[in-house]
């Protein structure tokens, strides 16, 4: 395998993938940087019913499956590894994969973002059956249906406010007596009629199988006084936030106080660092769709290409 590269992807979801179709259809040999779990989000995510293209829907595994596919019909190259290391100072930028070096003249960063989980086990088990982290991919699969939604701030109120479009009675859980969320975001939630709270409440543990249809329930635990209930409902959608995975270019490149890139051009890909482009959740704190991941990872391709043009 080639360790020097015109165009290298770091990222194997929506983004990264639709931007290596686009580089490779451009005759740029992209090289992917997977991870070990490639895929992002949508591994994670049993149905898919908004992504254009699939009348009947499609499972999130197998979009990305037949994304990587089209990628390497145009002879896109993948790689498994984790990037340890990243040197930005200077063009070629240096990775360290693995241990191995691999240098790249342009680096398209499509790492995504991470959902925060409460790290039950069986969060873990119901998750796809009943358990989400996004309102809008999976809200319909709620209607007239009782979901939880966890947390306290902005993220949360939008998520449950969402909901109601949907679900019979959408109940906030919040281990606080108060919201953490801005002065409007409360206003509309205890303005809405089907939105109610728990509060003083984390969950403890979320009820249900796989083969029983999924979340028949959850364990709520009072953070006052550690007495226990049991609180039926269909779904739990996690609103505590995503985590962007950006930490191998902190110092590197500009980033908000939660770790997002900061795009150095409204409306581009482009970095401050000359060659560098972000696509995809990592850039991205409003919409995280499948759908807009893959435009921008359009736009990041379209970039690199123009920007190895003009250095040439």
């Amino acid at each position: 395998m080639d360790r020097n590269r015109k165009v290298t992807i770091i990222g194997g979801g929506p983004a990264g993938l639709t931007a290596a179709i686009y580089a490779a259809r451009a005759n740029l040999t992209p090289l992917v940087i997977e991870g070990y779990q490639p895929g992002g989000q949508l591994t994670i995510t049993t149905e898919v019913d908004n992504f254009p293209g699939f009348p009947e829907g499609i499972t999130g595994p197998d979009l990305i499956d037949q994304m990587h596919q089209q990628a390497e019909r145009f002879k896109t190259e993948f790689h498994n590894g984790e990037v340890q290391n990243a040197d930005l100072s200077q063009r070629p930028f240096r990775l360290t994969i693995d241990g191995e070096e691999f240098t790249t003249e342009t680096l398209i960063i499509a790492t995504g973002a991470t959902a925060r989980w409460l790290g039950l086990e069986s969060e873990k088990k119901l998750m796809g059956y009943g358990v989400s982290a996004c309102a809008t991919c999976d809200g319909f699969f709620f209607t007239d249906r009782e979901v939880i939604v966890i947390g306290g701030g902005d993220t949360a109120m939008e998520e449950a406010i969402f909901l109601t479009r949907f679900a019979s009675k959408v109940t906030v859980v919040h281990r606080r007596d108060e919201l953490r969320a801005s002065k409007m975001m409360q206003k509309l939630a205890f303005a809405n009629d089907k939105i109610e709270f728990k509060w003083d409440s984390t969950v403890a543990d979320i009820l249900g199988t796989q083969e029983g249809g999924g979340v028949t329930g959850v364990i709520l635990e009072n953070t006052k006084n550690g007495s226990r209930e049991e609180f039926k409902c269909d779904g739990v959608f996690m609103g505590i936030g995503h985590t962007p995975n950006t930490a191998v270019f902190r110092d590197q490149l500009k980033m908000d106080e939660n770790g997002y890139l900061v795009k150095a051009e409204p409306g581009t890909s482009r970095m401050e660092v000359q060659g560098v482009f972000a696509a995809g959740d990592v850039a991205d704190t409003r919409y995280r769709q499948a759908i807009t991941a893959a435009g921008s990872g359009c736009q990041a391709a379209i970039d690199a290409e123009r920007f190895l043009e003009e250095q040439a």
